[in-house]
């Protein structure tokens, strides 16, 4: 699957950022970056629908878990047209973009990380999340409690004042102010280019369940 050729060629891409060279270069990123990538993704598809049959690896080139190489550059003032990581996301069935619960896999040459939990959700997403925290504690500690034995942490961006409606002395607040619910952990390149990454993964993501059901829970999306 991965292997530092995969490395290599986000490297040469983050050097040579443009249609031209990447069209010359097509089939190498094929070969090194996006075959590798399908070929994760479908031996996770035994893995995932292990830990839930909600959640799905689908190992298409285009619109399954595997993200596009293609930068979204209408609103960023970089304007370079590719990413230099790869993205891949098992979501849950029901989600419609990937604002949503999901297992996600970042490889970089910057960084490398597993994360399961939810980036970006809008707001009326964001609400219904934080009137559960606020009405069932208990749950979300226990998951936050598993998360840190594990050795994820929670990240995102927060929230500077109180969100409407909670008191800036609540026992969650900081919790509450909570704009992400991602639970990251650092892996190395040498990790991802293992022939044992993909059970590395699934092992990892079991001490993510408690944060996933939650987030379900509060969504009212099945687990």
């Amino acid at each position: 699957m991965f292997t530092q050729l995969s490395f290599n060629f986000l490297n040469q891409l983050s050097t040579n950022n443009d249609r031209e060279w990447f069209k010359t270069n097509q089939q190498q990123y094929e070969d090194q970056v996006r075959t590798p990538a399908l070929q994760f993704i479908e031996a996770m598809q035994g893995p995932i629908l292990t830990i839930s049959p909600r959640f799905t690896a689908v190992a298409k080139k285009v619109g399954g878990s595997l993200m596009r190489p293609q930068r979204d550059s209408r609103f960023s003032k970089n304007k370079t047209p590719y990413k230099t990581n790869v993205g891949i996301q098992f979501r849950h069935f029901q989600a419609k973009d990937v604002h949503a619960p999901g297992f996600y896999v970042h490889i970089a040459n910057d960084e490398c990380f597993i994360a399961a939990g939810i980036w970006h959700p809008e707001s009326k997403v964001l609400n219904a999340i934080r009137h559960c925290i606020d009405e069932n504690p208990n749950g979300y500690q226990k998951a936050l409690a598993q998360l840190s034995r594990a050795g994820f942490e929670l990240s995102g961006d927060s929230l500077i004042r109180p969100p409407r409606g909670f008191a800036k002395d609540h026992a969650m607040i900081e919790e509450l102010k909570r704009k992400d619910f991602i639970a990251i952990k650092s892996v190395s390149i040498e990790q991802v280019c293992r022939n044992d990454f993909v059970d590395y993964c699934a092992q990892q993501y079991q001490h993510t369940l408690a944060l996933m059901a939650y987030l379900c829970f509060a969504l009212d999306l099945d687990f």
